[in-house]
């Protein structure tokens, strides 16, 4: 056996990401929010599954992250930790559940822990967030930082479009990265930014930088599995690619199951007892 398969099969852990940065190797990072996609996902050999408050969209189908709740992220999180056993996974900490209150910030990170079993949280934000994100750190619990577009500020920033393009937000992104490196962070994600800054970022911090529509000179990419498999529609931003078009599967598969049923040709003899 290869020593290249061998670490292959390796648990990933935060200390492992960190290794992979150092030796140039790209992190691969998907969503997911059930057992039977995680499973199918952690298989196939992803490094990083996050369980996204993507959540609140793609399968509660609320407009916005913002209304999942502590519960809703817990339950899905659980799921993705029955089916993932090679992956690290880290759940989203959800809006409201940790801004402005250090204290509370903590208790719903240690409700993520014991409660899903992941293991480590993301946060959006930078300095206006970093009394929780030392709290949290002090309990033990790795904190994955996240810089750029937040779509839980959307309310704040009124646009999903690219973010630090003008100097004093890049400058200030830049600052934020660096504090949330010092502080101990494990990672870091950086969605929707000029590819310059991100890979400046890269460069400068210590910690694996992850990308969403942040250019490739990041340390790891990460997607919205249900959008890179095709399975939703009517989003399709500059970043995405689309590795399979599994709507049109779906709905194909499920047509001939109904025109089947109908027809009286489902179930044929062999398929009853």
């Amino acid at each position: 056996m290869s020593t290249n398969t061998v670490d292959n099969a390796r648990k990933v852990t935060t200390m492992r990401l960190r290794e992979m940065k150092q030796r140039g190797e790209k992190i691969a990072m998907l969503t997911a929010y059930d057992y039977s996609m995680a499973r199918l996902v952690d298989e196939a050999g992803i490094d990083v599954i996050l369980v996204g408050d993507s959540a609140s969209n793609v399968m509660i189908g609320n407009p916005t992250t913002l209304p999942i709740t502590l519960d809703e992220m817990i339950h899905y999180a659980r799921c993705v930790t029955n089916g993932a056993k090679r992956a690290l996974v880290v759940c989203d900490m959800p809006f409201g559940s940790y801004q402005g209150n250090s204290k509370e910030a903590l208790a719903s990170a240690v409700r993520i822990m014991k409660e899903s079993g992941a293991e480590a949280v993301k946060m959006e934000g930078g300095s206006e967030i970093r009394e929780s994100v030392e709290r949290i750190l002090t309990a033990g619990i790795p904190v994955m930082g996240h810089l750029g577009l937040t779509p839980q500020s959307i309310n704040k920033f009124g646009t999903y479009a690219v973010r630090a393009r003008q100097d004093a937000e890049a400058a200030k992104l830049l600052e934020d990265a660096r504090m949330l490196d010092e502080i101990g962070c494990f990672a870091l994600v950086l969605e929707k930014i000029p590819a310059e800054l991100a890979a400046r970022v890269a460069a400068e911090v210590s910690i694996p930088v992850i990308g969403i529509g942040a250019g490739s000179g990041v340390d790891g990419q990460v997607l919205v599995l249900q959008d890179m498999l095709g399975i939703t529609k009517g989003f399709s931003p500059k970043f995405l690619r689309r590795y399979a078009d599994l709507s049109t599967v779906i709905n194909t598969a499920i047509g001939s199951y109904i025109d089947d049923v109908k027809n009286v040709a489902f179930p044929n003899s062999d398929e009853q007892y």
